[in-house]
């Protein structure tokens, strides 16, 4: 497998079942995560302070970012040197899996060849790219203890009449299928997203009572970001919702039904039997009579495997075995990742934030929910705002130049503090520009005033400024005249004095004598 960086929720999932005592290798092997790379956050976790067997309150965002600082990436350029002295020899590798040499044997003939690199790494290299694999024989699997797993699949239905376009659109069925009881619940949605996914999981918390502590989905892109048979990616989305609600994922193989076989017939099983031949007012009115089938009809058959009613055993021995159902509703959050503009803000759902630093033209990753925005730099956490309404923005002065902030902000009180000491007058007459009911317009006066005194000294400003107070006339145009008629035929001040500049388009004045011609 190629070099991929991990995320913040899925260093935080590894740290979160190393406090739960679980071992480096089973964090691995539910994560996804390589083991050495997970012994390196453990480690970098520990050097933090960490304390392994307490509380996940250590896991705090300021704990991840010292952790991910720790941690540098082995493999900048995305795949390790053995994966890309494989990659130069793909054709001759499909040709000998093509010839159906065993793995082994394989990779005897590229050491042979002086391409020495690990098995484990050609067998990934050869089911990535080779089409290495073969269907096998299976074996029923035990059902586990009750309470424990639950897997889950989408499905589609067919067509449900949809009031608001006034079209009958395509439905799904996300269904939730106990492994011990075979206690069903299906949920009914117009999109496979990863909103209606985590709206199904939370209807089906509320329907069986509580959580499972492990979930078995199939490879449904809301949940699997890169399907992999050793170690799928899922979404930052969904293990945080994991994280929220308490279960463990353990995502089936690609194209590999036989592992959530239980769920897996209960798809058509929902298709003929509940929804084949319905007529059905909107999606309400179907989910409802879903949830009444779930618990009347498949609930109530004698099952062909177990030979008894699944809602009576999920109700004697697993209902009381789920870990506590949610009591309050999930916020579930995004995680854009934008590029900072020269304005120092990035745009986060039509609404923008400022950033610290000197981060323009890079990109950050933003944890954006209902109340906050959490902005991440290769995994430190930089900045926290509250969330505006799309249109509206939030700056914070001190992500922004400091000779910037009074003008970007419209600091008004700034201005007149900047102005005052240059001078009593100017202060007054600074005073006098912004004593307006719009006083932001004439902040470019008030910043012309200040650029008299740079060019002049505030010497002559102050005494103009006087002047113009006592005249009632507050026009900075005014003071500046009143300054160079005073300067005429003295001395500019230093640094002004220069030498003079003729046009851009004067010509020699010997182009001009009148020349006498014959008489």
């Amino acid at each position: 497998m190629g070099y991929r960086e991990v995320s913040v929720v899925e260093i935080r999932e590894v740290l979160r079942r190393w406090l739960h005592r679980e071992s480096l290798r089973a964090i691995a092997r539910n994560t996804g995560v390589n083991r050495k790379t997970v012994r390196r956050y453990v480690e970098a976790a520990q050097g933090a302070g960490v304390i392994a067997g307490g509380d996940e309150s250590q896991l705090t965002d300021g704990l991840i970012g010292l952790v991910c600082l720790a941690v540098r990436p082995d493999r900048p350029y995305g795949h390790g040197a053995a994966w890309e002295r494989l990659g130069a020899n793909t054709e001759l590798i499909k040709t000998w899996v093509k010839d159906d040499l065993t793995l082994v044997k394989i990779h005897i003939l590229l050491t042979r060849r002086g391409i020495d690199v690990p098995y484990r790494t050609l067998h990934r290299f050869a089911v990535a790219n080779a089409g290495y694999g073969r269907v096998r024989s299976t074996v029923r699997v035990a059902d586990g203890e009750p309470g424990m797993e639950c897997q889950v699949d989408f499905g589609r239905m067919g067509l449900v009449p949809d009031p608001e376009s006034g079209r009958h659109r395509v439905t799904y069925a996300l269904i939730f299928t106990a492994c011990y009881s075979r206690h069903n619940f299906v949920f009914l949605t117009y999109r496979q997203t990863i909103e209606a996914v985590i709206e199904g999981f939370e209807a089906a918390w509320a329907f069986f009572g509580g959580v499972f502590a492990v979930v078995i989905p199939d490879n449904m892109s809301p949940v699997v970001v890169e399907a992999d048979a050793i170690e799928p990616r899922f979404t930052d989305a969904f293990v945080e919702y994991s994280q929220s609600r308490g279960f463990v994922i353990d995502a089936a193989r690609v194209r590999t039904p036989t592992d959530k076989p239980k769920v897996e017939r209960q798809v058509p099983y929902v298709r003929r039997n509940f929804f084949a031949g319905e007529e059905f007012i909107d999606l309400d009115d179907a989910q409802r009579r879903a949830t009444e089938w779930c618990t009347s009809t498949a609930g109530m058959r004698v099952h062909g495997t177990t030979q008894l009613h699944p809602v009576e055993v999920f109700a004697i021995e697993e209902a009381g075995l789920l870990l506590p159902a949610p009591d309050w509703p999930y916020d579930l959050p995004t995680y854009p990742a934008p590029k900072v503009h020269r304005d120092r803000h990035i745009e986060v759902d039509k609404a923008l934030y400022s950033i610290p630093g000197e981060l323009i033209g890079q990109r950050v990753k933003v944890r954006a929910d209902s109340k906050l925005i959490k902005v991440f730099h290769r995994g430190e956490l930089i900045k926290i705002h509250p969330r505006v309404a799309p249109g509206k923005r939030h700056t914070d002065p001190e992500d922004l130049p400091a000779e910037k902030t009074a003008y970007a902000m419209r600091d008004i009180d700034h201005l007149r503090r900047l102005a005052a000491t240059e001078g009593a007058a100017i202060g007054s007459y600074a005073d006098a520009l912004l004593g307006g009911p719009l006083p932001w317009t004439k902040m470019r006066q008030v910043y012309a005033l200040l650029g008299l005194v740079k060019k002049w000294g505030p010497g002559r400003v102050e005494v103009a400024c006087a002047k113009a107070l006592e005249a009632e006339t507050v026009n900075v145009g005014l003071i500046a005249r009143m300054i160079v008629r005073a300067s005429e035929g003295t001395e500019m001040p230093l640094g002004v004095q220069g030498k003079l500049v003729l046009g851009r388009f004067a010509r020699d004045p010997g182009e001009f004598a009148v020349r006498g011609g014959k008489s």
